[in-house]
């Protein structure tokens, strides 16, 4: 773990994702063993909070123990020697199982992103807010700031989603789905959702 973000915030993400069918498959290598699968997803979104700095935005909630987003932006994507160690780092932490099946669900589904959204768009990797604090308008909160300033920037947004109860969230903010499609690791459905920039006289 890298240490950098507040333990009360991942902790936070994984109450929130634990059930996710992506987090469940990523985590697959721990099996019933529930201490050692929050351990590893805590330092999986601790990773991935860390990247959404150093390559995209990563809005933290005041009070660090609600919640978190996280965006990737392609103008800074991955080099070849980030992407090695980012999967070094998967295995390490997620094992060889888990591993393996976050790159076999990628893999199935970064083609079909790419086959519908622009390479300028910006992604919206992960929401988490703690289940206690949900039902508050928190998670849209999150989100907004990043949404305001991709709207500015003139850049499209997008996310994939597993949560069948996601869509008439994020509809609310403007994304649209646009496609479904079954991901055969999880056995699970999932949406693709795309938000174009609001023009100016509407922000």
């Amino acid at each position: 773990m890298t240490h950098l973000n507040s333990s009360a915030t991942l902790k936070a993400l994984v109450d929130s994702l634990r059930f996710d069918p992506f987090y469940v498959a990523i985590s697959q290598n721990f099996g019933a063993d529930e201490v050692r699968r929050r351990d590893a997803l805590a330092r999986y979104f601790d990773y991935s909070m860390s990247e959404g700095e150093r390559r995209g935005r990563l809005v933290v909630w005041p009070d660090p123990s609600i919640g978190a987003a996280v965006w990737l932006l392609p103008a800074a994507s991955a080099s070849g020697i980030e992407s090695d160690a980012k999967g070094a780092f998967l295995t390490e932490v997620l094992g060889a199982q888990g591993s393996e099946n976050y790159h076999r669900i990628i893999d199935f589904m970064r083609p079909r992103a790419l086959a519908l959204i622009d390479e300028s768009a910006w992604y919206l990797s992960i929401v988490g807010v703690a289940p206690a604090a949900q039902g508050r308008g928190i998670g849209a909160r999150l989100v907004e700031p990043t949404l305001a300033e991709a709207d500015e920037a003139g850049a499209n947004c997008y996310l994939e989603t597993f949560d069948n109860r996601n869509p008439r969230f994020y509809q609310r903010l403007g994304f649209s789905a646009v496609a479904s499609h079954v991901e055969p690791i999880t056995a699970s459905a999932y949406t693709i959702m795309i938000r174009s920039p609001l023009p100016r006289w509407r922000r």
